[in-house]
C-alpha cells in the first residue's frame, strides 16, 4: 500500500474520531467550569428573583352575561317567514359588538381613560421599590382639557403641599401652566384640570398625559377578553386585566351595562320600526275600505239590492282569499327586501309564490267574464269591499301586537356575574420567573462553556503532539507556587538583589511538582544528547508567554545542583527577561558580546547558584539576527561548549522570528516548548516545519503549565504526587 493511501486512511479514521461526540469529554468540561456556571446561574436567579418582585402585579376581573335566542319583532309583522330572517346573530357577532367602538367609546369617556397618570420614580426599579415600601403615590385626575394649538402631550404635576392638596402643572419645557387645590376645578387659558384626590408626600412628581380616544379604546381592547363557554351556549364570559383591581371592576361592570343598554334599545327601536311602519299604512287601507263600501252601497241602491248567486259567491270567497294572501306577501317583501336582495333564494321563493297567486288571480277573473254584467259588477265590488275590510283588520291586530311588544321589550341580554376581580394577581408567576431564569443562567452558561470550547484548539494532551512525529519529554504541572513567586516579582520595582528563593522556584521550593517533573526532563535529555555534535541545547517554541524562560532558568538549576557545569544564555535579545529570575540587570549581555564591545569573561554573571553561570541580553540591538549571524556568535558557543558540561540557550518564538533558526544551526539538541491549552496543535505542526525547513531537527517537547481537567483525559491519566 502506497503512503498517499496510508495517509488518506489516517486522516479517514483522524476526520470519523473527530466526528464522535465524547461525552465523558463533555462532561469534564462542565465540571471544570463548574464555579463559571454555578456563578452565571445565581446571578440570573438573582436578576429572576428581583425582577418578580418588582414588577408590577396584574390583577384579573371577570363578569358573566347570557345572550338568549330571541326572535326579532320582524316575525310579529311578517309571520313564519319573519322567523326565518329574525333570529339574532351568533355569540361571535355579540362579542365584536361589545369590542366595537360603540360600547368602549361610552367607558372611555366614564372613567376619562384618555388621561393618563403615572408617578415618577426610578427607572425600572422605582415604582416596585415603591410598592414594596408601602410608598403608594396617587394623583386622581378626572378632567384634564388642553387648548387645540398644544401639540405636546406630557406635562408634570408637583404637589406644592400635601397637607392643604396644592400642586402646580409644568409643561414638557418646565413652564409653570397653571397652580391648584384637590377637589377644586383649575383654570388658566385653555387649560383645564380637576384633581379628585393627591395622597403622595409634598414635592413628589406626577407625569401627565393625553392620549386620543381611539388609542384608549385600543388599549381596552387589547386587556379585554370576551369568550363564549361552551359551543353555541349563549354565555359570554368577560375579562379585563390591570394594576389597579377597583378600576378593573369598575370598568367591566359599566362594559356590561352598557352592552346591556344597547341591545335593550336596539330590540325596542326594530319594534318601533315595525309599529310605524304599520301606522303608516292604516289610514290609506281605512280610506279604501269606505270608498269601496260607498260604491258598493250606491250600486246596490241604484240597482234594486240584487243578490249574488252560489257560484259568485263562491268566486267572491276565493277571490277575497287570493287578494289577502296577496297583500301578505306584500308585506313580506318590504321587510325581506331590506335585508336581502332579489338574488337571495329567499327573496325567490316569495316572487315566485307571487306569481302563482297572480296566476290564480288570473284565471278567476277570466271565470268572472262569463257571469252577467251586472252581477259581475256587484262581485268586483264586493270583493274590494271584503278584501280591504280583512287588510284593515289585520294591521290593527298587528299594531295592537307590536303596541305591547315595545312596551315589553327587555331585550335578550342578561348580566348573570357582576365583574369582580381574584385576591391573587395573574401576573407575573413569581416561581415559573424565577424557575425560568435559574435556567436561562444555566443554560447560557453552559453554552458560553461549550463555544468557548469549540472556538478553543490548544493542546491539552502529549498523544495530540505525537501524532505529529514529536515525542514529548515533558509535562510540566502548572505552579501554584510559582503564581505566587510572580505576584511577588511585580510588587518589586527593582529586580536587583532580590533573594532567589523570592524569584526562583528550584531554590524556592525544590520538592514542587514543576521541579520534579523537570528533574525526570533531565533524564530524558540525557538520552536524547547522546548522539548530539556538541552539549548545546536550544530551547524555543512557537509563540510567547509560554513559559520558555521558566523552563530554561529551572532547568539549568536543576542540572546544576546534580554537579555539572551549566552555563544559561538568554538569546532573546528583542524581550528577554531572564535576569529576573537571579535579581540581575539585564546591562552587559550578550548583544555587547556579540558587537565587539565586551569580551566573553566581562559578559558572565554569576547566578548565585553554584555550578551555574548566566549571560543576559544586553542591550537590546537593533539587527539581532545579524549579530547572530556573525562569526563570534559561532565562537562563542564553541567556547561554551568547552568550558561548561550543559549549555542552556533561551532564544525567541520561532513563528516571531528567524533568531531560533541561527541558534539551532549550531546547537547540537533542540527542544521546543508549548503551553497547556494555548498552542494549537496546527501552531505546533508550523512551528516543527520552520525548523526542519532550516535543517535542524526537533528532538522533542516540552509540555509546559499542565493542569488537571476533568475535560481532560489525560488529565486523569497523568498522576503527581507530592511525596514528602
Amino acid at each position: 500500500m502506497s503512503n498517499n493511501a496510508l495517509n488518506k486512511t489516517s486522516s479517514t479514521t483522524n476526520n470519523s474520531q473527530n466526528d464522535v461526540i465524547d461525552l465523558g469529554k463533555l462532561l469534564g468540561l462542565l465540571i471544570d467550569s463548574r464555579w463559571l456556571i454555578i456563578s452565571v446561574t445565581t446571578i440570573f436567579a438573582i436578576l429572576g428573583i428581583a425582577y418578580a418582585l418588582l414588577s408590577t402585579p396584574i390583577y384579573k376581573a371577570d363578569a358573566l352575561l347570557q345572550v338568549e335566542q330571541k326572535s326579532s319583532g320582524m316575525s310579529s309583522l311578517v309571520g313564519d317567514m319573519g322567523d326565518m330572517f329574525g333570529g339574532e346573530s351568533s355569540a361571535t357577532t355579540e362579542i365584536e359588538i361589545i369590542k366595537s367602538r360603540m360600547i368602549l367609546g361610552k367607558t372611555v369617556d366614564k372613567f376619562n381613560l384618555t388621561t393618563q397618570v403615572q408617578a415618577k420614580t426610578l427607572p425600572f426599579v422605582g415604582k416596585g421599590l415603591a410598592r414594596l415600601l408601602g410608598q403608594n403615590l396617587i394623583a386622581e385626575v378626572s378632567r384634564f382639557e388642553l387648548p387645540a394649538y398644544v401639540e405636546s402631550s406630557a406635562f408634570t404635576l408637583v404637589v406644592d403641599d400635601n397637607q392643604a392638596g396644592s400642586y402646580s402643572l409644568y409643561d414638557s419645557q418646565e413652564r409653570k401652566l397653571l397652580s391648584g387645590v384637590a377637589g377644586v376645578l383649575a383654570k388658566h387659558d385653555d387649560y383645564r384640570l380637576f384633581v379628585q384626590r393627591i395622597d403622595a408626600a409634598t414635592g413628589s412628581e406626577f407625569s401627565i398625559s393625553k392620549r386620543t380616544s381611539l388609542e384608549a379604546i385600543t388599549w381596552l381592547q387589547q386587556n379585554l377578553a370576551v369568550s363564549e363557554r361552551g359551543k353555541q351556549s349563549g354565555i359570554l364570559s368577560l375579562s379585563f386585566s390591570g394594576e389597579d383591581k377597583q378600576l378593573i371592576e369598575d370598568i367591566l361592570n359599566n362594559l356590561s351595562q352598557t352592552y346591556f343598554l344597547q341591545n335593550v334599545q336596539r330590540n325596542s327601536a326594530e319594534a318601533e320600526q315595525s309599529l310605524q311602519f304599520l301606522q303608516d299604512h292604516l289610514p290609506s287601507i281605512k280610506m279604501k275600505l269606505t270608498a269601496a263600501e260607498d260604491i258598493l252601497n250606491n250600486f246596490r241602491q241604484a240597482n234594486d239590492s240584487i243578490d249574488l248567486g252560489l257560484e259568485a259567491k263562491s268566486t267572491l270567497q276565493v277571490m277575497v282569499e287570493l287578494e289577502a294572501q296577496l297583500n301578505e306577501l306584500t308585506f313580506k317583501e318590504s321587510e325581506v327586501s331590506q335585508r336581502f336582495t332579489k338574488d337571495h333564494p329567499a327573496y325567490k321563493s316569495l316572487l315566485d309564490k307571487r306569481q302563482v297567486l297572480l296566476g290564480e288571480k288570473a284565471r278567476l277573473n277570466k271565470q268572472i267574464q262569463a257571469l252577467p254584467q251586472t252581477q259581475r259588477e256587484i262581485l268586483r265590488m264586493t270583493r274590494d269591499v271584503e278584501v280591504n275590510q280583512q287588510i284593515y283588520i289585520q294591521l290593527l291586530n298587528k299594531v295592537q301586537e307590536l303596541s305591547v311588544l315595545k312596551a315589553g321589550t327587555v331585550g335578550n341580554v342578561r348580566i348573570l356575574d357582576k365583574a369582580q376581580s381574584y385576591g391573587r394577581p395573574i401576573k407575573p408567576k413569581k416561581p415559573l420567573i424565577v424557575v425560568l431564569a435559574t435556567l436561562l443562567g444555566g443554560m447560557l452558561s453552559v453554552a458560553v462553556v461549550l463555544l468557548r470550547a469549540a472556538f478553543h484548539k490548544g493542546v491539552e494532551t502529549p498523544d495530540e503532539i505525537e501524532a505529529l512525529g514529536l515525542p514529548v519529554y515533558a509535562s510540566i504541572p502548572k505552579s501554584e507556587w510559582q503564581m505566587g513567586l510572580d505576584s511577588k516579582l511585580k510588587k518589586h520595582k527593582h529586580h536587583k538583589n532580590i533573594p532567589l528563593h523570592d524569584v526562583l522556584l528550584a531554590e524556592a521550593n525544590p520538592a514542587d511538582l514543576s521541579i520534579e517533573a523537570l528533574r525526570g526532563l533531565r533524564t530524558s535529555l540525557h538520552f536524547a544528547m547522546m548522539e548530539a555534535k556538541n552539549n548545546v541545547v536550544m530551547i524555543s517554541g512557537p509563540s510567547p508567554s509560554i513559559g520558555k524562560s521558566f523552563i530554561s532558568v529551572n532547568f539549568a538549576t536543576v542540572l546544576a545542583k546534580t554537579g555539572q557545569k551549566v552555563l544559561v544564555v538568554d538569546a532573546d535579545m528583542r524581550k528577554g527577561y531572564m535576569q529576573r529570575y537571579f535579581g540581575l540587570e539585564w546591562e552587559n549581555g550578550l548583544s555587547e558580546l556579540l558587537s565587539g564591545k565586551l569580551e566573553t569573561k566581562a559578559v558572565i554573571k554569576k547566578s548565585g547558584v553554584e555550578n551555574l553561570d548566566l549571560i543576559t541580553r544586553g542591550q537590546i540591538p537593533p539587527n539581532p539576527s545579524e549579530l547572530l549571524m556573525h562569526p563570534r556568535f559561532a565562537a562563542f558557543v564553541e567556547w561554551a561548549s568547552s568550558e561548561y558540561d550543559l549549555v542552556l540557550i533561551d532564544t525567541p518564538p520561532v513563528l516571531a522570528v528567524t533568531d531560533p533558526s541561527i541558534v539551532g544551526a549550531l546547537a547540537g539538541t533542540t527542544l521546543m516548548v508549548g503551553r497547556f491549552g494555548l498552542n494549537s496543535v496546527k501552531e505546533i505542526e508550523v512551528a516543527k516545519n520552520r525548523f526542519e525547513m532550516a535543517g535542524i531537527e526537533v528532538k522533542g517537547f516540552i509540555l509546559n503549565a499542565v493542569e488537571k481537567k476533568a475535560s481532560n483525559a489525560y488529565g486523569y491519566g497523568y498522576y503527581n504526587y507530592s511525596y514528602k
